[in-house]
């Protein structure tokens, strides 16, 4: 019995002894200075088995793992590597930001700036030359010959000089009876109309006429838009034979969807992005204008036309099919970044703040309006906040690749 009380005794004095060391701890036999132990630095965590089941948590320690998880997302890229890949930084600040319909259309050749080449004569056709699409050509340049020898009908350019021939002599013949009165002034007034038609049929068929046939020249100068026949295709009068653009002002037809009409009373321009360079086109740039807007939808489909004119100064296709921007009313005060500074991963855009110098934050942002040049920014970012406008993605790269020791960078 008194053995069993003593166990008691002594076990409550050890257990009051292992609370009472939570505060201090006295290593009398272990010299930290002399062997270079530095607890703050490694943040150790010291449990004495055997004495106590509690951990003891040094506040060196929890200081040390707050700080890493502060700068755990933080990207390192140094200045000279971000200058070298062409990273620029820019303050977003409040400005106006025109609200935008996004949609389809395509470009077109503008009214007067294409002319098609036509057969004068029915004959076979032969090019002058490689003639392809694309090239350039001066006005009047010989694009096509027309051969009529093999025609049952014969030579046109013949039969007309023969026309041109018999009519004039008949008309000087009568010219000078007409004024014996032996021929009526009535008789005389058709072939005079006989013989000019006569002239005029065989002068235009003249000009251009040599051993080979009948020659078809550019009506303007400009670019061979598209050709309409082929090598020896046997071709009638008036028949397209080739299209021929300047290409110096151009149409821009977009398709918008009906739910939009109301709004495109307030259209007032329109960026386009072509699909062979992805090049984003401003038409306030190019000297462009709103034409017209359609007042109701097409017989087969749900989309009213809106069509602007601009010149074309770049490098624009006519033909081609295009996304397109239109600008309608102005909002105020908006914050916006150009289309460069977003990333995407999975359907989520993201932007890359500047924290300091060589320090850069990956951020979260939702966007809303897209101009094609910029784009606006609902959340993630506030006025003020320094964000990567070019070379996003090398600040991207530069996170996925280096991993950056926790305070390998001082502040």
């Amino acid at each position: 019995m008194k053995k069993l009380i003593f166990v008691g005794i002594l076990g409550l004095f050890v257990l009051g002894s292992c609370n009472n060391s939570t505060v201090t701890h006295t290593h009398n036999e272990h010299d930290h200075a002399t062997e270079g132990h530095n607890h703050e630095a490694e943040g150790s965590n010291h449990s004495h088995e055997g004495e106590c089941s509690g951990e003891h948590n040094h506040e060196a320690a929890d200081g040390h793992n707050e700080s890493a998880e502060a700068h755990s997302d933080e990207i390192i890229l140094p200045k000279a590597k971000a200058e070298a890949a062409g990273v620029k930084v820019s303050v977003i600040e409040p400005a106006p930001f025109q609200q935008v319909i996004k949609t389809s259309g395509q470009v077109l050749a503008a009214q007067g700036d294409e002319s098609v080449a036509v057969a004068t004569v029915a004959g076979v056709v032969s090019f002058r030359g490689k003639v392809t699409e694309g090239m350039s050509v001066g006005s009047d340049t010989p694009l096509v010959t027309i051969s009529s020898k093999n025609i049952a009908d014969g030579d046109p350019v013949q039969r007309a000089r023969i026309a041109y021939e018999v009519s004039k002599k008949e008309y000087e013949r009568m010219k000078e009876l007409v004024k014996n009165k032996i021929v009526s002034d009535k008789d005389f007034a058709q072939a005079e109309q006989s013989y000019e038609n006569a002239r005029l049929s065989y002068e235009a068929l003249s000009k251009n006429h040599s051993a080979i046939g009948q020659s078809i020249t550019a009506p303007i100068a400009g670019y061979v838009k598209s050709i309409l026949v082929k090598e020896g295709d046997y071709v009638t009068i008036g028949q397209p034979l080739v299209s021929v653009t300047q290409n110096r002002r151009l149409f821009l037809r977009a398709e918008v969807s009906e739910k939009y009409y109301p709004y495109l009373r307030t259209i007032s321009s329109a960026n386009f992005q072509t699909p062979y360079n992805n090049q984003v086109y401003e038409l306030k740039t190019l000297n462009g204008k709103l034409l017209s807007f359609g007042k109701a939808a097409g017989d087969n489909s749900f989309y009213v036309p809106v069509t602007f004119e601009f010149d074309n100064k770049g490098e624009v296709i006519p033909g081609s099919f295009v996304e397109v921007f239109l600008l309608s009313s102005t909002m105020e005060n908006v914050l916006s970044l150009p289309r460069t500074a977003l990333t995407e991963e999975q359907g989520i855009f993201f932007i890359y703040l500047q924290l300091d110098e060589e320090g850069y934050k990956k951020q979260e942002v939702t966007i809303g309006a897209d101009n094609g040049k910029s784009v606006q920014i609902l959340t993630g970012v506030k006025a003020g906040d320094r964000v990567v406008t070019e070379g996003a993605y090398q600040v991207r790269l530069a996170s996925a690749s280096n991993a950056i020791p926790a305070h390998s960078h001082e502040h």
